[in-house]
């Protein structure tokens, strides 16, 4: 039986997700890389398909990729140093005091925090980092952008849920109970036809709930009004992401 804790919003569009999300830059992994003491054992919780598990598979010796969807899972990319399993996030089964490092993208407003937090003081190794991140709405020049913005706020605005809010401020009001560390700016740059675009679009839970609202897909008259000002079907135009990262060490006597 599934926990009721877990909030299963994407099991059903995994393969779409593994398809169209974006790739996060290597400027965040190689940072990331920098913050614990040894190069050991990552937890990438809600690891999805793995799109940080595999960076970061080729700077740690070892990475544990937890999810609660066994669906996600099944589209996860394998890796010779990447193990995964299907767990909470707040209750991973691994051992106390054999984490190094654990990471979560993109995720983390989806978590019981309280528990989740207690689960990385268990995990960690003493002086161990939590470094979290997320990206916000994606950024696009000219009236393309102004039409993204419209529809996510405006026809996604009522569908979205409100652990969004904790995304849209960056993270930056949840209360870590770690000693933060400052950390740089990174965002995903991508060049994208308007059909990416689109498809990147429709994984948004707003977007799904918004479909199952009006009763269609709500996407393909955004797109037709997106390739009206991107161009042609093959033309690519710039998206950025800003990407926000917390990250936090463990205070001495916690872990």
């Amino acid at each position: 039986m599934r926990d009721a804790s877990f909030k299963d919003y994407f099991s059903d569009a995994a393969a779409r997700y593994a398809t169209f999300r974006p790739r996060y830059p290597a400027a965040l992994f190689d940072f990331v890389a920098t913050l614990p003491a040894q190069r050991g054992t990552v937890w990438d919780c809600a690891t999805g398909n793995g799109q940080a598990a595999i960076p970061l598979a080729e700077r740690f010796e070892r990475v544990i990729a937890t999810d609660a969807s066994a669906e996600q899972l099944a589209h996860a990319e394998q890796h010779p140093r990447v193990s995964y399993r299907v767990a909470l996030a707040d209750a991973s089964g691994l051992d106390a005091g054999s984490i190094d490092l654990v990471t979560v993208a993109q995720a983390l407003h989806w978590f019981p925090l309280d528990r989740f937090f207690d689960e990385v003081q268990r995990v960690l190794v003493p002086d161990g980092v939590l470094a979290v991140w997320c990206y916000t709405r994606p950024l696009v020049a000219g009236v393309p952008g102004q039409i993204i913005d419209r529809f996510y706020y405006g026809d996604c605005g009522p569908h979205w849920l409100a652990e969004r809010d904790l995304v849209d401020q960056g993270y930056r009001t949840i209360a870590m109970p770690f000693d933060d560390i400052p950390s740089p700016s990174f965002s995903i740059d991508a060049r994208l036809t308007s059909s990416e675009l689109a498809g990147y679009l429709r994984t948004w839970s707003a977007a799904r709930r918004l479909a199952a609202a009006v009763g269609h897909d709500p996407v393909i008259a955004l797109e037709s009004e997106l390739r009206a000002h991107w161009g042609g079907a093959d033309d690519r135009q710039l998206v950025r992401w800003p990407i926000h990262v917390r990250a936090g060490r463990v205070r001495r006597g916690e872990s």
